[in-house]
């Protein structure tokens, strides 16, 4: 059976953490919806942009996976880079088409969390002031439509690092934007408030790192799982991203990054024949 979970708000939830800076996460029992069909995830897992990198939703669906052996777990991402809350309010073209791709993949799959991750751009003119009610409306919305009314929505907080320097020096009303999503969390049924203390960013001063994206992964499963609020950092976060990443692969798996690097021009049709002969016959 797919548990299924939607990935909704901007670009720290799309992600825009830089490939190279995490080990890849490889896991035939992680899906992702993409062409309509639940493929293997790869990252980028929300292709919104050509920048799209490293989101939460991996680091999270591999502890999912981790803890949970017997499902498969799919990833319907829908997130718009630079949207603002109004752009996805109830008659918007983002809520709409998250609509559609989350009732498709109902189909066949249990719609079982939202994961939201959406204030950077509302975090200036005062915008903080009307957050909630905007917000409210729109989660309201969403479990009318997919008639999940109980379904947990995990919402994290906006990092630290903004308005200072970058791309995020205009995010000066961040900690407001934070105030009205925690009070929205601990208000609200079945939502919980995942922090971004302590996580870093990119040079551009707004999205969140790689290394940080794993771990905010890790703090939106802790809630989920626990259906509890996430205040403070995991203190065995390292632990748990050194024990994912140790995990031994399938003989699938391992063939499945060997056709990716042959597709990707990294080894010639005869080394790619070699090493997934090697792996058939261990």
């Amino acid at each position: 059976m797919v548990k299924s979970f939607l990935m909704l708000g901007q670009s720290n939830m799309a992600g825009r953490g830089f490939i190279n800076e995490v080990p890849p996460i490889y896991n035939e029992r992680i899906k992702m919806l993409r062409n309509g069909r639940w493929q293997i995830m790869t990252e980028p897992i929300n292709y919104d942009r050509p920048v799209a990198g490293i989101s939460l939703a991996g680091s999270f669906a591999d502890e999912w996976s981790r803890q949970n052996q017997e499902n498969i777990i799919g990833l319907i991402p829908c997130a718009e880079g630079g949207s603002s809350l109004d752009e996805w309010s109830v008659d918007s073209v983002l809520f709409r088409h998250a609509i559609s791709q989350a009732k498709f993949a109902m189909q066949d799959s249990e719609l079982s969390g939202i994961l939201w991750h959406q204030g950077e751009s509302d975090s200036y003119n005062g915008n903080y002031k009307i957050y909630y009610k905007k917000l409210l409306l729109i989660i309201e919305a969403i479990r009318r439509e997919l008639n999940v009314p109980d379904i947990p929505v995990i919402i994290g907080g906006l990092g630290d690092f903004l308005g200072k320097e970058g791309f995020g020096k205009g995010c000066t009303e961040y900690h407001l934007i934070n105030q009205e999503l925690e009070k929205f969390a601990f208000e609200q049924d079945n939502c919980y408030f995942v922090t971004a203390e302590a996580l870093t960013s990119n040079p551009d001063g707004i999205h969140m790192d790689a290394i940080s994206q794993r771990k905010f992964g890790l703090r939106y499963f802790e809630a989920f799982s626990k259906k509890q609020h996430v205040l403070k950092p995991l203190v065995n976060e390292d632990e748990l991203l050194d024990l994912n990443y140790s995990r031994t692969h399938t003989k699938s798996e391992k063939i499945y990054m060997q056709s990716m690097d042959f597709a990707l021009g990294k080894m010639s049709y005869d080394e790619f024949i070699y090493q997934v002969t090697r792996i058939n016959n261990n």
